[in-house]
């Protein structure tokens, strides 16, 4: 029996970075989770401690500030772009790299030139691969917390000897999606396909009658795949934000759909993906990101 080393990668995690521009009176901010790991000719370090190949993680956290002055961070899938196309190309043991980044919004106080106040808990996210010469970039959003009060339906499913939920055709729906969509290339208007993505996603969900959470998964991802050719598959986790009718039976009250319990847990998760069925092969691009 022979005992290898298997695939391996190592990075700098969750570095946070805060970038203010300052260009005249009205600042902006961008503020960033960024991760950095890089793969390549590594087995020495792990087999014999030599480390002569290995770009410390402390160097990979420096790089990621020093390129955020040295010019525009911009759309966060150009500025991951350029991060790992950099560790590629100028480590000659490195040949792949994966940038993680997610966006935290800020918004102005009533318009304000430089304070502001942080938005919700979504954040915009890319994942960048560079392998060699080639490049994947899968973006999307996560924690966009949604719902709606009606127009959502959950019936006709098996039920036995330990099936106590009840049947419904009137029942609230909220989810906190993840989504993530692999684009076909490289060249694209990313703060644009972003928006409009994001559009599609929110005005789906609050447009489609739903019938199961999954119906609606997948008519969200549908809807992006009609809608923006420059994107060749979606993948979405949803995980279902129950909303429970309170019996109020006890008091001498009737409860007519309008006072629930929210239970955050345990809570259904409903994942999927949904793709062209002439996609190209994905590569790398969902290399390391979490799957189902």
């Amino acid at each position: 029996m022979a005992i290898v080393l298997g695939d391996n990668q190592y990075g700098k995690a969750e570095n946070r970075l805060v970038v203010v521009s300052r260009d005249g009176a009205v600042h902006r901010i961008k503020d960033l989770t960024v991760s950095t790991s890089l793969r390549g000719d590594l087995a020495d370090t792990h087999l014999t401690g030599d480390n002569s190949k290995v770009l410390a993680t402390d160097t990979q956290k420096n790089t990621v500030h020093a390129f955020a002055k040295q010019a525009p961070v911009g759309e966060i899938e150009d500025f991951a772009l350029r991060l790992g196309r950099h560790f590629v190309s100028s480590q000659e043991a490195i040949t792949g790299a994966r940038v993680l980044v997610d966006e935290h919004s800020w918004e102005r106080i009533e318009d304000h030139d430089h304070a502001f106040v942080s938005g919700s808990a979504e954040k915009r996210t890319t994942a960048v691969t560079v392998d060699g010469d080639r490049a994947w970039v899968v973006s999307g959003l996560r924690d966009l917390v949604v719902l709606k009060s009606t127009g959502s339906e959950f019936h006709g499913f098996p039920r036995d000897e330990y099936t106590t939920l009840r049947e419904t055709d009137d029942r609230v729906l909220a989810t906190s999606v993840t989504a993530r969509w692999r684009y076909r290339g490289g060249d694209v208007d990313w703060a644009g396909a972003h928006a409009a993505i994001r559009r599609l996603l929110l005005t789906t969900f609050a447009g489609r009658h739903s019938l199961s959470l999954q119906q609606t998964l997948y008519a969200m991802g549908e809807a992006v795949l009609l809608a923006r050719p420059e994107v060749a598959e979606v993948r979405l986790s949803m995980p279902n934000k129950h909303h429970f009718a309170v019996d109020l039976s006890p008091f001498g009250l009737a409860n007519d759909n309008e006072v629930f319990h929210a239970a955050d847990r345990p809570y259904g998760l409903i994942e999927g993906s949904v793709l062209r069925d002439d996609a190209e092969d994905p590569g790398l691009a969902w290399h390391t990101l979490p799957t189902f």
